[in-house]
């Protein structure tokens, strides 16, 4: 694992235009000075001593230790977060709903064997650490397995991946290579259920230090080594951008109390009942069953939708107030981890999954109706056993069940927000170069959105996931 900080720096049109360059620190600062006086920002600046650009944090707002979080919000901070498990990932993200960022994607990148984080790091119990690994090493086994038959396939009906024929036909380089990076990518999003969640990726974020102070605390109170570990590495890269938020970014007794809560309450549904996706008797993944709730304001319905969808030309533009009051809570009884990952990372509103397995997932439903691959089915038998064995360690109380889980776990998820993000979300995540597998999650939630407010149909701007 390594962490690291990255300062911005002034550019050189900003420079030449004489523009003042602060520390995240002295920016906060000299904003929270504001709220004190209106001598504007020429006087404040004045007082900034160049050599001391730290000391003169407190010489500009001496109140600067963080009591407030509003200043703490004006303090930009990007960090990059190199070799964390893709568990680990989806569970920062899901603590920082607000962040921008990105994270190294297995639709586009081959995942290595090589990749996978050690026991002492993830704290799996010596007990179980053989046959962890035996079972890891089978999963990527069946991963490299699935990846070719994809490619086989795909190569021998290459109508599978609808890519457009004008692009086939075009033989200039940089289409060739964008057709090739297509196929790939066909393989690469049908194989993906099989990569363990232990496999290290890597995560880059910039939001405010009150926030990143937020995610380490919640880290470094949290059950799993390779969490705490994370946040006492944030803590020590906040050290060098915003010091004084140090005292507010360590592990808490009320955050630790309500981690342990949360998992107990976890470990109490794993042992009530076990899902019959998870039996020897069960075939096939759970059902996504998606579900919708809308809270609109009084005299908003499908009329007021459609009219504020009347200027509405594309995912970025113009949506009304009566979208933007609207509440909406949508989800899934059934979603894949790898799935889960990207609907995460939305910005906006809340999400939550309870975390206990549900099912497994192996793209079974890709597979042409007259052709069925072999590979699939071992692989999904395997991905179906290893969720089982997830299931039942999280049932004894063992927190780093998660550890055993692949990208194809299903685990239940919602997210709750605006009906104008909602739609949004929607499409973005069924247009162009979206993956099969959400767009159609998406797709059924629209579904129940159309049947409700049926004006809209047509209105919102539905894609089909094409290639991209």
């Amino acid at each position: 694992m390594k962490v690291t900080h990255v300062s911005l720096c002034q550019t050189d049109a900003a420079k030449a235009a004489g523009r003042a360059a602060l520390t995240p620190e002295l920016l906060a600062a000299t904003g929270a000075r504001y709220s004190r006086n209106n001598e504007g920002l020429d006087a404040i600046v004045a007082k900034i001593d160049p050599n001391r650009l730290d000391a003169s944090v407190d010489s500009i707002f001496r109140m600067l230790d963080y009591g407030h979080q509003s200043i703490a919000d004006m303090v930009p901070v990007a960090i990059f977060m190199d070799d964390i498990s893709i568990w680990l990932a989806y569970h920062i993200w899901s603590l920082a709903p607000q962040a921008g960022g990105q994270e190294s994607s297995t639709r586009y990148i081959r995942i290595s064997p090589e990749s996978l984080l050690d026991c002492d790091t993830i704290g799996i119990p010596e007990e179980f650490r053989n046959e962890w690994a035996d079972a890891m090493s089978e999963a990527f086994g069946e991963y490299s397995t699935l990846e070719a038959a994809w490619d086989k396939l795909s190569a021998e009906r290459p109508q599978l991946l609808h890519i457009p024929a004008e692009l086939l036909a075009d033989e200039t380089p940089a289409v060739q290579r964008q057709v090739a990076r297509m196929k790939r990518n066909y393989a690469f999003d049908r194989a993906r259920y099989l990569l363990p969640s232990a496999a290290r990726t890597n995560v880059m974020m910039t939001m405010s230090a009150r926030a990143w102070a937020l995610l380490a605390r919640h880290l470094c109170s949290d059950l799993l080594p390779e969490a705490r570990a994370l946040g006492e590495a944030i803590r020590g890269e906040l050290q060098l951008v915003a010091p004084h938020l140090l005292k507010h970014s360590g592990a808490t007794a009320d955050c630790e109390s309500g981690i342990r809560d949360a998992f107990n309450e976890r470990v109490a549904r794993a042992k009530a009942g076990v899902p019959s996706t998870l039996t020897p008797e069960a075939f096939g993944p759970m059902a996504p069953l998606p579900h919708l709730d809308v809270m609109a304001p009084d005299g908003l319905g499908d009329a007021e939708f459609a009219e504020a969808l009347k200027y509405h030309s594309n995912r970025y533009a113009w949506q009304g107030s009566p979208l933007t009051r609207t509440a909406v809570r949508f989800g899934w009884d059934a979603v894949a981890l790898a799935e889960i990952r990207d609907l995460n990372r939305h910005r906006t509103g809340s999400k939550y999954s309870s975390l206990v397995p549900q099912g497994f997932y192996c793209a079974e439903d890709q597979m042409p109706l007259d052709e069925v691959l072999p590979e699939v089915a071992k692989a999904a038998a395997f991905g179906r056993k290893l969720t089982r064995r997830a299931y039942d360690l999280l049932a004894a109380g063992d927190p780093t069940y998660v550890y055993w889980t692949l990208l194809g776990t299903q685990f239940d998820f919602e997210h709750v927000t605006t009906a104008d993000k909602f739609i949004y979300e929607s499409e973005l995540r069924t247009g162009t170069g979206s993956h099969f597998r959400y767009a159609r999650h998406l797709a059924d939630t629209l579904a129940i959105w159309y049947r409700r407010y049926p004006s809209t149909k047509g209105l919102v701007i539905e894609g089909s996931a094409e290639p991209e």
